[in-house]
């Protein structure tokens, strides 16, 4: 009997798996099945052929999903995030890198198997990049996918590295082996913005100031935020984040120019952020505290991405901007959330 292809998502209880799995359910072109250190909420599980509880490091476990299933499609969400990478650099390297690495490998051999590329989309972050200093920051503006890529985090270094072993998968894979077998991994990466949800918690990320902001001020706390007034990086809100990957994954692959893409929606300083959450909430008390390791990790990042490739190779086109993604979609979900509770 034939095996009906399916897609898997690691790292699939995390708001973008959340995401990807609703809108490809909805889609129902394939099946979905996960795997992640914990369970899907019963509502979201229900809505996947099979969850798979491990970790990515666990070989044999991919060595199993691989004997059972025919997957062409795979969203390698899986990762350990920039703050506590920073905190844990070896275990990040262990997760980021050899987890990724071992994805990479079961996706060659998928397609080996079945004899047609697997597509892999691979979130990457604008950490991948490194400014050296303010002033370099702003004379830059909008950065190309190509410049400054010298990350000053454990996280960064782990994206910009992992962006291109997907590269040497897809273009270059064992380039002295007598048969050509380079080209059955079709690697697709989206270098992101800070990602704001309206879903999920913030949990002291170093692009967390904007959601924090938000949060506390529809819970009626007091907010310090870390950064300074005129912090500027570019963000993007969630609906837009997961719609990019679906996107990308159906994009025809002729006519992408890149492995790697930058996007962006909207960059607004800290004092923008902070004069949208108190003209929605006017009680906010928010105040400025710089963290000055954190400030100085932020302050690496691009005030702006340039994502011209993207737009033009794929047709990537956000729908939330500034104002919409805060007044439409952010604060009316995160001021529900804490009047029902």
């Amino acid at each position: 009997m034939l095996r009906k292809p399916v897609a898997l998502i690691t790292g699939a209880s995390g708001e973008i798996g959340h995401g990807l799995i609703t809108r490809l359910a909805e889609e129902g072109n394939r099946p979905v099945i996960t795997l992640d250190l914990k369970p899907l909420e019963p509502e979201l599980g229900r809505l996947v052929q099979h969850q798979f509880s491990g970790s990515i490091l666990d070989t044999s476990l991919l060595e199993r999903i691989l004997s059972e299933f025919e997957v062409d499609l795979v969203f390698h969400l899986a990762a350990l995030l920039s703050t506590r990478s920073e905190f844990t650099p070896v275990t990040a390297h262990q997760v980021n890198v050899e987890g990724t690495m071992n994805l990479l490998e079961f996706a060659q051999r998928e397609g080996e198997s079945h004899g047609r590329p697997v597509v892999f989309l691979y979130p990457s972050s604008i950490a991948a990049y490194g400014m050296p200093d303010l002033e370099t920051k702003a004379r830059a503006g909008r950065v190309k996918e190509d410049d400054f890529n010298t990350p000053t985090t454990m996280y960064g270094c782990n994206k910009l590295y992992c962006e291109q072993l997907g590269r040497y998968y897809a273009r270059h894979y064992k380039q002295l082996s007598a048969d050509p077998v380079a080209g059955r991994v079709d690697f697709r990466s989206i270098r992101f913005p800070g990602l704001i949800s309206a879903v999920t918690v913030p949990s002291g990320g170093t692009s967390d100031y904007a959601p924090e902001m938000i949060h506390a001020a529809a819970q009626g706390h007091p907010y310090a935020c870390f950064v300074r007034p005129d912090t500027r990086i570019p963000f993007m809100a969630m609906p837009d984040a997961v719609a990019a990957l679906l996107k990308l994954a159906s994009a025809p692959r002729e006519r992408l120019t890149r492995t790697s893409y930058n996007i962006g929606a909207f960059n607004p300083s800290a004092e923008e952020v902070q004069q949208i959450v108190t003209r929605a909430f006017p009680g906010a008390t928010i105040t400025t505290s710089v963290d000055e390791k954190r400030q100085g990790i932020v302050d690496s990042w691009p005030e702006d991405v340039d994502d011209s490739a993207a737009r033009d190779d794929w047709g990537f086109a956000p729908q939330l901007g500034l104002e919409p993604a805060f007044e439409e979609y952010l604060i009316p979900r995160i001021r529900e959330r804490y009047q029902q509770s």
